[in-house]
């Protein structure tokens, strides 16, 4: 559900698998032309798609015989597809049994992760996540890649669509940190744009390095203030996905980063945008939350204040170098 990017190149590495797939659009002018022309020009141009897999912005068709759903939409949009699903699978009976979000983004106003908003709306249903370093082109185009698979509920058909999703271009791991996954996944969004910035100001690799390495020490303190486990943030979801995020030239959320560190301005980049930028909503429900618990975060404090309250990038950055000076730690007591 969700034919953007991602949900293409989820939904074509499945048709590939051999698992009867069908991608379900918004808007049903986007399943027309997809179907025509065999590729998502709007989003996933250059990608012929698998003759195997179906395309329809018929909701209830594409559920009728569905045993995973997984949803691909901005965090925005996630509320809304949960209660259109409700009302189809209270019409028709429930043969989904899991359902995937691949939503990295909290709900804004709520600070709720993606996998809490379905399990609102749809509290029979055992909700997971599937999140890692990974790009929709390269997903798309059979690169390999690793990802995890938290679930709310560990069972034996969990297990079986972990193996019916990996293959030799994708190997899924479990997990049953559901919160850490999903934190890891919508925080390290907020690292890369602060990356990105650095890259964009010209402050060089070595700012970079300490930049990318004191995210993942913040990113651990706040995972862990949240409820998730600390081992998750060093796995893929977490210390995997900042990486490929941070560096990547792909990341929506880096270059959005990099833009602003060469001068243009938060307005500037949103006027008129097409894909979504979670990295930009996620800062605005952390710094809720880390307010609202006393957590810690400089680093996502000051991309915060650079997004809404037009501090300068440089200003941030001299906020972060001007701060008092710490010992460094790795364990539970690590300085904040």
């Amino acid at each position: 559900m969700g034919a953007g990017a991602w949900g293409t190149a989820i939904a074509s590495h499945l048709a590939r698998r051999g698992q009867p797939t069908t991608l379900i659009t918004r808007r049903s002018e986007h399943a027309v032309g997809i179907q025509l022309a065999r590729e998502n020009r709007d989003y996933l141009p250059g990608l012929k798609l698998p003759e195997t897999l179906v395309v329809t912005s018929d909701l209830s068709a594409g559920l009728r015989e569905a045993e995973v759903a997984l949803i691909a939409s901005p965090s925005h949009a996630l509320r809304e597809w949960a209660r259109q699903m409700r009302d189809v699978l209270t019409g028709q009976g429930r043969p989904v049994q899991l359902l995937i979000s691949l939503v990295k983004g909290l709900e804004v106003g709520t600070q709720l992760r993606p996998s809490e908003v379905l399990a609102e709306i749809l509290p029979d249903l055992n909700v997971a996540t599937l999140t890692g370093p990974t790009n929709a082109g390269e997903v798309a185009q059979g690169l390999p890649a690793a990802m995890v698979l938290a679930a709310a509920r560990t069972s034996p058909f969990v297990d079986r669509v972990q193996t019916a999703m990996s293959g030799s271009t994708l190997r899924l791991y479990t997990s049953d940190d559901l919160a850490g996954a999903e934190y890891g996944a919508c925080l390290k969004n907020i690292y890369a744009i602060a990356a990105g910035v650095s890259d964009g100001l010209r402050l060089g690799d070595n700012a970079r390095a300490a930049l990318i390495t004191r995210s993942l020490t913040e990113m651990v303190r706040v995972g862990e203030a949240l409820g998730a486990k600390r081992e998750t943030f060093y796995g893929l979801s977490g210390f995997g996905d900042l990486v490929a995020t941070c560096h990547g030239g792909w990341s929506r959320n880096r270059d959005f980063g990099q833009k602003i560190g060469e001068g243009h301005t938060v307005a500037q980049l949103l006027e008129g945008r097409k894909t979504v930028v979670e990295g930009y909503l996620s800062a605005a429900a952390f710094h809720e939350l880390c307010r609202e618990k006393n957590i810690s975060a400089p680093i996502l404090a000051e991309i915060y204040a650079i997004f809404y309250a037009d501090k300068k990038p440089a200003d941030a950055l001299m906020s972060l170098m001007s701060r008092g000076l710490k010992r460094e730690q790795t364990g539970p007591a690590a300085p904040r």
